[in-house]
């Protein structure tokens, strides 16, 4: 499985960094694959708080797409509401959506997949500055940590992004492996997951 973290000028450091650590430890095995991709091509980027990194790739065909928030609440100039506003975001991740495997977010980055039409009608969840503006979009909020409705797996605000990937981490590989993961990293996991019984088309 090869999953793109998809990152921007204004995201929040933590939505990417958190789960980029639990698929890098993933990755470590021949079944997961990990990358993360600018939305034009390789890009340097500047997060929320300053720091710089460098997205490597450009967003390719993923198996799975993990979209990070950061900058909606204050309507920031760069970050989630900027690449909203902007429009070509959602509208590249609306369009490669019905060939993944699964689509997931951290915090606002939900927010940028309501924009793609993707959480009407489903269980979703997102920071909760954002919960009444995911409900507007006609997704049905669930407030836990994180929200797997199958195919649309989304985490509540930033350090949820961590549970959501050693959810994924346990989804795709078994509990033994996410525990090890989560132990390898001293972090104590929160299995606050809400889980539909349904499996839906991206």
């Amino acid at each position: 499985m090869r999953i793109e973290i998809l990152v921007f000028d204004g995201v929040d450091e933590m939505d990417v960094m958190g789960p980029f650590e639990v698929w890098s430890h993933a990755a470590r095995r021949p079944q997961f694959e990990l990358a993360l991709v600018g939305l034009d091509g390789p890009a340097d980027v500047t997060g929320l708080h300053g720091l710089q990194f460098k997205a490597p790739e450009g967003l390719g065909q993923p198996d799975a797409l993990f979209v990070p928030g950061g900058g909606w609440m204050n309507r920031a100039e760069k970050g989630a509401w900027a690449e909203a506003r902007r429009g070509v975001m959602p509208e590249r991740i609306a369009a490669l959506a019905p060939s993944l495997q699964w689509i997931g977010s951290v915090c606002t980055g939900s927010m940028l997949l309501a924009e793609a039409g993707l959480v009407k009608g489903r269980p979703a969840t997102t920071n909760r500055g954002a919960w009444a503006e995911l409900e507007a979009f006609g997704a049905d909020l669930k407030t836990n940590r994180v929200v797997d409705d199958g195919t649309l797996v989304t985490a509540g605000g930033i350090t949820c992004g961590i549970d959501l990937a050693l959810h994924v981490v346990e989804r795709e590989l078994g509990a033994d492996v996410a525990d090890g993961i989560a132990g390898a990293m001293e972090y104590a996991r929160d299995r606050d997951v809400w889980i539909s019984d349904t499996d839906q088309p991206v």
